[in-house]
Order: C-alpha cells, then sequence, then structure tokens
C-alpha cells in the first residue's frame, strides 16, 4: 500500500489488507478503476468510523488523483461516484466484524463521521474529474483543429496523417464528402455548435466516422461517403447539415455546401475546395438555395475557368449598357432577375421591387444597347451567360480582367 506525500501512513492501517483488496475488487467489478487508490479511500473510512475524525489534506489528495484517472481512463462520471458509494456501503456492512470488539459500538455510532467522510471525498473525487475531463476534451479539441486543418491544406505526410486519424475513427481508405457551413452572423458559441451537430449527424447517419470542426469562421463536417464509390451528389447530406443547423430558428440564415466525395486523405482537400468554391460563387451568384453541392456549380466553374474568355464575353455582349443613363447594374439585375423568373415579367418585377413597365422598358433598352433579344433562344442563351458571368466576376462593381 502507498504512503501519503507527507510520509504519514494511510488511514486505518491496522486493517486487513486483503479485506480492503477484496471490498475494491467488489466495487469496482468489470471496470479499469485503481485499486490501490480505491484501497486508500476505504482505508480513509474505515479510519474514520473508529475516530471520528475529518479526512486529512493528503488523504482527499489521493481521492483527488483517484478523479483525475477515472476520467483519463474515459470510465463515466455516474459510474465513478456509484463506485465510490458502493465501495462505502460494502466496507460499512463488513466493518463490525474486521474490528477489535472493544470498537465495535463505537464503530456502530459513527455513520455521522463516515457519511461526512464519504462526502467531502466524493466532492473532491467529482471536481477533480470534471477538471480532467475539460483538460482532455480542450486537448483532443486542439489535436481535432490540427488534424482538420492538414487534411484541407492536403498535408504530403501521408503516413502521420494517417496515424494521426485512426484517434478520431476516421478511415481515410474511404470517400469522404467535405460540408461547409457558414452563417451570415457568425459561428454561435464554436465549440457548442460543433457538438450539437455531431450528435445530430450521428443519431440520423448512425454509428459513422463524422468529424465536426470549425476552420476560418466556417463549420467543417468531414464525413462518409453514403455509398463506397461515393458516387451520391451530398445533396442529402447537405440538407441534413442544414436542418441541423436551422431547427433552433435563432434567426441566423445558414449556407451549406457540399463537395464531391473522393478517396484518400488527398480527397478530404479535393473536396474542401469544391465545397468553399460552391460557398464563393453561391454568394457572387446572389442564389436563393441555402443548400448547394459542387456538382451543382460545375457549370458556373467553367464560366470562371478561363477569366479572359469570360471577361471578354461581359465587355461584348453587356459592355454597352454602361452607357445608359444609371450605368450597367440595373439592366444587369434586371436581366438577373428576368432569367431567375423563368422569363416572366411579373416575377421579375417582384424579385427586384418594380413595376412591370420597368422591366418591359429596361428589357427594350437592352436589345437596342446590345443588339440581343432575350426572347430569342440563341440571344437569351448569350445574354444569360454574360449574366451570369458579370456576377461571377463581381462585374461592373470591378474593372475585367485584361485580354490577352
Amino acid at each position: 500500500m502507498t504512503t501519503s506525500d507527507s510520509g504519514a501512513q494511510p488511514a486505518g492501517s491496522g486493517l486487513d489488507e486483503a479485506w480492503l483488496l477484496g471490498l475494491a475488487k467488489a466495487a469496482a467489478g468489470k471496470t479499469e478503476a485503481p485499486l490501490e487508490l480505491l484501497v486508500e479511500y476505504l482505508s480513509l473510512l474505515a479510519d474514520v468510523a473508529i475516530s471520528g475524525r475529518r479526512p486529512r489534506d493528503h488523504e482527499l489528495a489521493i481521492v483527488r488523483e483517484l478523479g483525475r484517472r477515472a476520467a483519463e481512463q474515459g470510465i463515466p462520471a455516474g459510474r465513478v461516484v456509484d463506485l465510490y458509494l458502493s465501495a462505502a456501503w460494502r466496507m460499512w456492512r463488513d466493518l463490525p466484524t474486521v474490528v477489535p470488539p472493544r470498537d465495535r459500538d463505537a464503530v456502530r455510532a459513527s455513520a455521522q463521521a463516515v457519511l461526512r467522510a464519504a462526502s467531502e471525498a466524493i466532492a473532491v473525487l467529482v471536481d477533480s474529474y470534471q477538471v480532467a475531463t475539460r483538460q482532455l476534451i480542450r486537448h483532443e479539441e486542439s489535436l481535432r483543429r490540427e488534424l482538420v486543418d492538414d487534411l484541407l491544406r492536403g498535408d504530403s505526410d501521408l503516413s502521420r496523417i494517417v496515424q494521426r486519424a485512426e484517434p478520431f475513427g476516421l478511415d481515410l481508405g474511404r470517400a469522404h464528402h467535405v460540408v461547409l457551413a457558414t452563417s451570415d452572423a457568425g459561428l454561435p458559441d464554436g465549440e457548442l455548435t460543433v457538438s450539437v451537430l455531431e450528435r445530430f449527424v450521428l443519431d440520423h447517419l448512425g454509428d459513422r466516422d463524422v468529424l465536426v470542426a470549425t476552420k476560418d469562421e466556417l463549420l467543417v463536417v468531414l464525413i462518409p461517403a453514403l455509398t463506397p464509390a461515393g458516387a451520391e451528389t451530398g445533396g442529402e447530406i447537405g440538407e441534413l447539415m442544414h436542418a441541423a443547423l436551422t431547427r433552433h430558428r435563432d434567426e441566423r440564415r445558414w449556407r451549406v455546401a457540399t463537395g464531391r466525395a473522393y478517396p484518400g486523405a488527398y480527397g478530404i482537400a479535393r473536396s474542401y475546395e469544391e465545397a468553399r468554391e460552391a460557398l464563393v460563387l453561391t454568394g457572387r451568384l446572389r442564389l436563393q438555395s441555402d443548400v448547394v453541392t459542387a456538382r451543382d456549380m460545375l457549370i458556373y466553374r467553367v464560366l470562371v475557368r478561363d477569366q479572359a474568355a469570360i471577361g471578354d464575353l461581359i465587355k461584348s455582349v453587356l459592355g454597352p449598357l454602361g452607357d445608359a443613363r444609371g450605368g450597367a447594374e440595373p439592366l444587369v439585375a434586371t436581366l438577373e432577375a428576368y432569367f431567375a423568373a423563368g422569363e416572366v415579367a411579373t416575377e421579375a418585377a417582384r424579385r427586384i421591387n418594380v413595376s412591370v413597365r420597368t422591366i418591359t422598358y429596361r428589357l427594350d433598352k437592352i436589345r437596342t444597347l446590345t443588339g440581343f433579344d432575350p426572347g430569342v433562344p440563341t440571344d437569351r442563351f448569350t445574354l444569360h451567360a454574360a449574366v451570369l458571368g458579370a456576377r461571377l466576376l463581381e462585374w461592373p462593381e470591378r474593372e475585367l480582367p485584361a485580354v490577352p
């Protein structure tokens, strides 16, 4: 049996150590509780029962150490308290039969001292357990953020990444989606949102290897593909995330983007870039949908791949609108609303809060200045592509890239 830091012998050292160890084993059951510390606690209770004294600081330090070690071993807090109470009643039940006869009457009269000692010990135990648990959680959160950062960056040290991913249950051999979520009012209590979202996903998708973290004011979710090959678009996953984030209705508007699923560590970085680009393009295009997938945005990615070419298209088709009174922006906004409304003038007017007559006037102005008629299919396609390009390149607010 160990001694305290002060060099004093453990409390109750005159009692049968085999008896105390038997009680500790019976109370611990199948848990991996440190028995030597539990025996120290039982020795304390036995001595308190006989003498009626209060626990000493070095004895409570033993209890504090047990709480810390129980937290590190992952023993649930309720089970730790139950362990201590179970050990106490077992000791109390058998104590009168193992102490000298002259002390038995004193033992039977010492319930108050034992209960007081148990109460103080459990208070120390729970406090120590909670402190250790908070430290472990902070450490795990730090490791998780670092892992997610490296995965999204495409860290080249693949063997090290695989090793670091294992404790989080992340199988990098599988195809994974990266889902990003952003709010117009920022992230509410980042770590709380992470834990709530993680629980929600697991509840709805079952026991899957989901990793949730935050990065650059974004919620990041790494989730295995629904099919081994990752053939699905990710729309179902995006809708699930959006439902989880909006169910509390805290007045925030959430926008969610899902990258396509790819296998391996580099696949995660690729899916992340797709999801991030989808969020950026959705904002520039002023799309109404709060849930988008990388596949939804492929046509827009094609448009921005050759910025010089799309810039030339915008300048050639929409450039003349800059000569209109009020500039190009009102006319570009009119075309954007007109195409989004399915070329219905009344709906387009409602969307930009003007009269139908204004829409008709502006469309006539566009025909005159550009030579393209929104009512002619081939002209409509050209105008629509030019308008999409203008939004993607943020024209006319920004200058167009130079044409080589």
